[in-house]
C-alpha cells in the first residue's frame, strides 16, 4: 500500500520525523495513503499510528478515534494496532463522480491532550464500469441519393470510469458501406458518426444491420456494444444544412424559464416541402436535457424551461437535428454546447464537529473545544470562505486545513463569572453580493473545586445563660460555597481542641449538613465564664477546601449561688457565732466587728448588702425595753461593708451579752441569703483589754496557720495588688466627695433623701459600685450614718481566697475583681 505526504519530501529517511512533527502540530500538515475502489473489508490502508509518530500504549487511554467521516463509515482504524482499514464497500463513482481525483477526508482526533490530526485516502480508480452506449438499438433513416463521404453523427457511449479506464475506443462491424468516424481529442467538432463509403441502393439493400462496438482502456478492458439499423430512402436528394456545425453559448445559472438561450438556422436547398425544415432535439439527446430544454420547430429557438444549476452540471451538449418534410425526410446536424456561469447562489454550509463539552474552567490557554467545517458550493470567489466569531468570548478560531477551523480556548476561564458561552461561527463567502451563515454551539463551563467555603459573618458571638437545658440552640453557622454541585456541597464540624481537662466536644456539637450548634451540656458561668471555638466548613470537591469561623460563648450568670459567710477564725465553721468583746467606754460610732460573705455569682447577683434582724432569744427582751423606753438600738451594721459599729454611747442599762443576727443579701432575682451571728460581750475597760487580748492571741495562733498557707498567692499578687488599690483608692476618694456633695443635706435626724440608682463603672482592673440606694439607720442617737463604697467581682473561684486578699487589703471595705469586669 502506498502513501505519501502533500508536501513533498527531499528524503524519505526524514519520513518518521516529518510524520512526528505534523502529529504534534495537530493538523498542520496532511497525511496521505491510497487504497482502490472495490477493495474487500479490512484490506489494510496504513500503519495510521506509526505514520502520526503515537505510542500504541497511548491509543486507548487517549481515545484514539476518527472523528470525522467526510465520506461515512468507509475506514475504520483498529485502535489495538493503529492500523487503518477498509470498513465498507468504496464506489469511487458514487463518492466523486467523473472527478479526475477523489479523496476521502478523515480527522484523526486524540485526547489528553486534544491533537487532530488530518488524513487523506485516495480512492483509485479501477475498471468495474464497463462503456454504455445511450440506446441499445439505434435507428437511422438514410435516403439513397447521399452523396459518398456524408456524415451521419452517432452519440458515442460513456464511462463512469476515468483517466485510462474511461479512455474509449470503437470498432464497426465489417461491412460495404459504412467506415467509422472516430471523435478526435482536438477537434470538438468532429465527433463519433458513420462515413457513407459506397452509394446505397435502396432497390438493392432496403436495410443495413451494423453492430458498433466500444471497448475502455482498462486492463482487463470491458466492452460495450450498439446495434445500428440503417433504413435506406427513397431519394430527397438534398438534406438540411446548419450555418455552423457547432455553437457556444454561455447563459448564467438560474435563469428564469422560457429565457432564450440560442436560435439554431438550416438551410434546405431543395423546394417545396423537401425544404421545409423542422428543428428538434436528437433522439440521442437525455431526458435530463429535455427537461432543461425546448427547441421550437419552426424557428428553431432555444429556451430554458428547467432549472439550470451550475452546481449541477457546468455545461451541456445537445445534438439539434433539422428535418425537412419531404419523402423520405432529410435531416441535418449541429450541436449546441451550452456553458454555465456560475452565481453567488449557495450559501455557505457550518458544521461543528468533535464537540469536547463540557470545558473545565481550569483549562489551559490554547485547548481545542470543536473542529468547525465550512463549505460552499459555489466556485471562483463565490466559494472562497472566511469565518469570523462573536465578539466578548474567551474562544478563538484557527484554520487548520482548507476549510476546517479549530475552536481553541483564548483565555482563561470562570465559571462562577460565567457558567457557559454562547458562541456564534459566522462564515462569509467572497461573491458579490457576499451571503453569510452562522452555526452556533452553547459552550458550558464544567465546575472545578476552586472556591473554599466562606462563612456569612467573620465571628459569631453568642450569649447564653448558664444553667441551660442539654441540646439547647445556641447559633446557627451559614457558609456559601461558589462552586457547583459536589463541590458547593457544604458540611459542618467541630475544630477539636482541649478545654480545660475535656475535650470540646464534650461541651457543644454543629450539625454536619445544617450547621446548627447545641449546647450538649449545662453550663456553669462559675467553671467557664467565655467558650471560644472554630467550626470548619468544608465542600465535597476532590481535593475538599475549607475555612474556619470563630465561636465566642459567652455565659451570662445565673443567681444560682447564696452568699457564703467566711468564717473568722482559720478552719472555724462559718454558722458558728463569734464572740466580740466591747468596751463599755467605746463611744458613738465605734466598729466593734465585721461580717464578711462572699458570693460566687457576678454582678448584681453577687453584690452583696448587710442587714440587722432581731435575735430570737435575749436581745428580744431588750429591744422591747429598748423599744418601750424610746431608745435607740446600741448597734448597727454597714449596709455594704458589713461592720458593726456603735450607734451611742454604751451604758450600764445596756445588758452585758447581746446576741445580734446578720442577715447577708444578695440583688439577685430571687435574692438569696445568709446569716451570721455576732455574740457580743459588754466589759469595762480593763476587761475589755484583757478580753481583747486573749481574743486577739487566739485570733493571731489561728491567722497564723492560714497567713502561712497563703503566703505564696500574696507574694505571687503582691504588685498587683498594690496597684490596683492606689487606683482604687483614688477613685474612692473621688466617689466620696461626689457623694459627700449630693448626698450631705442638715437634716434633724442626719440622713439622705432618696438615693439615686447605683453607679456602675468599669475599668481595665475592674468594676467598681458606688451605691445611694438607700441608708439604713439602725437606731436613733448622735453620729452622721456612713456612706458604704463597695467594688465587687463578677467570680472568685475559692470564697477562701477572697478572704484572703481581704485580709492582705486590711479589713478595707474595697473588693476588687481580679478576673472580669462586670457589665
Amino acid at each position: 500500500m502506498k502513501y505519501f505526504w502533500a508536501i513533498r519530501q527531499a528524503s524519505r529517511c526524514l519520513l518518521p520525523w516529518l510524520l512526528l512533527l505534523a502529529a504534534w502540530r495537530a493538523g498542520s500538515a496532511q497525511l496521505r495513503y491510497s487504497v482502490p475502489e472495490e477493495a474487500q473489508h479490512g484490506t489494510f490502508v496504513g500503519r495510521l499510528a506509526q505514520d502520526l509518530g503515537l505510542p500504541l500504549a497511548e491509543l486507548v487511554p487517549r481515545l484514539f478515534r476518527v472523528a470525522s467521516r467526510a465520506g461515512g463509515d468507509l475506514l475504520e482504524v483498529n485502535v489495538q494496532n493503529g492500523i487503518l482499514f477498509v470498513n465498507a464497500r468504496m464506489d469511487r463513482e458514487a463518492l466523486c463522480g467523473r472527478s479526475a481525483e477523489c479523496s476521502v477526508h478523515l480527522e484523526v482526533v486524540v485526547e489528553r491532550p486534544l491533537q487532530v490530526f488530518h488524513v487523506e485516502v485516495e480512492v483509485r480508480d479501477v475498471n468495474d464500469n464497463p462503456p454504455v452506449f445511450p440506446m441499445a438499438v439505434k435507428h437511422l433513416f438514410i435516403a439513397e441519393s447521399r452523396p459518398l463521404d456524408s456524415r451521419f453523427p452517432l452519440e458515442g457511449a460513456s464511462d463512469a470510469d476515468v483517466g485510462a479506464n474511461a479512455q474509449l475506443t470503437y470498432t464497426l462491424s465489417p461491412n460495404e458501406y459504412f467506415s467509422l468516424a472516430k471523435p478526435s481529442d482536438s477537434e470538438r467538432v468532429q465527433g463519433l458518426g458513420l462515413v457513407l463509403r459506397k452509394s446505397l441502393d435502396r432497390e438493392e439493400t432496403p436495410e443495413i444491420f451494423l453492430v458498433l462496438r466500444v471497448a475502455d482502456g482498462g486492463k482487463p478492458e470491458l466492452t460495450g456494444t450498439a446495434e445500428l439499423l440503417i433504413t435506406v430512402l427513397d431519394a430527397n436528394d438534398n438534406a438540411p444544412v446548419f450555418d455552423k456545425a457547432l455553437y457556444v453559448v454561455k447563459i448564467p445559472e438560474n435563469v428564469p424559464n422560457a429565457t432564450s438561450v440560442i436560435t439554431v438556422n438550416a438551410s434546405d436547398l431543395d423546394e417545396g416541402l423537401n425544404g421545409d425544415i423542422i428543428y428538434s432535439f436528437s433522439t440521442d439527446v437525455s431526458q435530463n436535457v429535455k427537461s432543461k430544454f425546448h427547441i421550437d420547430a419552426v424557428t428553431g429557438q432555444m429556451i430554458v424551461k428547467g432549472n439550470i444549476d451550475f452546481e449541477e452540471s457546468r455545461s451541456y451538449e445537445i445534438l439539434v437535428e433539422g428535418t425537412d418534410r419531404g419523402q423520405p425526410p432529410l435531416s441535418g446536424h449541429c450541436r449546441v454546447i451550452v456553458e454555465v456561469e456560475d452565481t453567488n447562489d449557495n450559501v455557505p454550509v457550518l458544521e461543528f464537529k468533535s464537540l469536547s463539552l463540557p470545558v473545565r474552567e481550569d483549562a489551559p490557554v490554547g485547548t481545542v473545544i470543536a473542529l468547525v467545517s465550512v463549505s460552499d458550493r459555489d466556485s471562483g470567489a463565490n466559494g472562497q470562505v472566511s469565518c469570523a466569531l462573536t465578539p466578548d468570548v474567551p474562544f478563538r478560531l484557527l484554520s487548520t486545513f482548507r476549510n476546517y477551523y479549530s475552536l481553541v480556548l483564548e483565555s482563561g476561564l470562570d465559571r462562577e463569572l460565567v457558567s457557559g458561552y454562547g458562541v456564534v461561527v459566522t462564515a462569509r463567502d467572497a461573491g458579490s453580493p457576499a451571503l453569510r451563515a452562522s452555526a452556533s454551539v452553547w459552550v458550558e463551563v464544567a465546575d472545578v473545586n476552586d472556591n473554599a467555603p466562606a462563612f456569612a459573618q467573620a465571628e459569631y458571638t453568642v450569649f447564653v445563660r448558664e444553667n441551660n437545658a442539654p441540646g439547647c440552640h445556641l447559633v446557627t453557622v451559614s457558609a456559601r460555597d461558589a462552586d457547583a454541585r459536589e463541590n458547593a456541597r457544604v458540611s459542618y464540624s467541630l475544630v477539636e481542641r482541649r478545654v480545660g481537662e475535656r475535650l470540646l466536644s464534650s461541651y457543644v456539637s454543629v450539625h454536619a449538613e445544617s450547621g446548627r450548634v447545641h449546647a450538649l451540656q449545662p453550663l456553669d458561668r462559675e467553671e467557664l465564664e467565655l467558650l471560644r471555638f472554630e467550626v470548619s466548613a468544608r465542600d465535597a470537591g476532590v481535593p475538599a477546601l475549607g475555612s474556619n469561623v470563630t465561636l465566642q460563648v459567652f455565659v451570662l450568670d445565673e443567681n444560682d449561688h447564696a452568699p457564703w459567710v467566711l468564717p473568722r477564725g482559720a478552719g472555724g465553721p462559718a454558722s458558728e457565732a463569734v464572740p466580740v468583746w466591747v468596751s463599755r467606754s467605746a463611744g458613738a460610732g465605734h466598729v466593734v466587728a465585721k461580717v464578711r460573705a462572699v458570693d460566687a455569682d457576678a454582678g448584681y447577683n453577687a453584690w452583696l448588702s448587710y442587714e440587722l434582724q432581731a435575735a430570737p432569744n435575749a436581745n428580744a427582751n431588750a429591744a422591747g425595753a429598748a423599744a418601750s423606753g424610746g431608745a435607740r438600738l446600741p448597734f448597727r451594721v454597714g449596709l455594704y461593708t458589713g461592720e458593726i459599729s456603735t450607734t451611742r454611747s454604751l451604758d450600764e442599762a445596756d445588758l452585758a451579752r447581746q446576741r445580734l443576727l446578720v442577715l447577708v443579701k444578695d440583688h439577685g432575682e430571687p435574692a438569696l441569703t445568709a446569716t451570721a451571728t455576732v455574740l457580743l460581750s459588754l466589759v469595762d475597760g480593763g476587761q475589755a483589754a484583757a478580753a481583747a487580748g486573749v481574743a486577739s492571741s487566739s485570733r493571731a495562733g489561728a491567722a497564723a496557720g492560714a497567713a502561712d498557707g497563703a503566703a505564696a498567692l500574696l507574694d505571687v499578687n503582691a504588685s498587683l495588688i498594690v496597684a490596683i488599690c492606689a487606683v482604687s483608692s483614688l477613685l474612692v476618694l473621688t466617689l466620696v466627695v461626689w457623694t459627700a456633695l449630693r448626698c450631705w443635706a442638715p437634716a434633724a435626724e442626719g440622713a439622705c433623701g432618696p438615693g439615686q440608682p447605683a453607679l456602675v463603672c468599669a475599668s481595665a482592673v475592674g468594676s467598681w459600685s458606688c451605691s445611694q440606694r438607700r441608708r439604713q439607720r439602725v437606731s436613733g442617737g448622735e453620729g452622721a450614718p456612713k456612706a458604704d463604697l463597695m467594688a465587687f467581682s463578677p467570680s472568685l473561684p475559692d470564697p477562701r481566697q477572697r478572704e484572703l486578699q481581704q485580709e492582705a487589703n486590711g479589713d478595707s471595705t474595697l473588693k476588687v475583681s481580679l478576673q472580669y469586669p462586670f457589665i
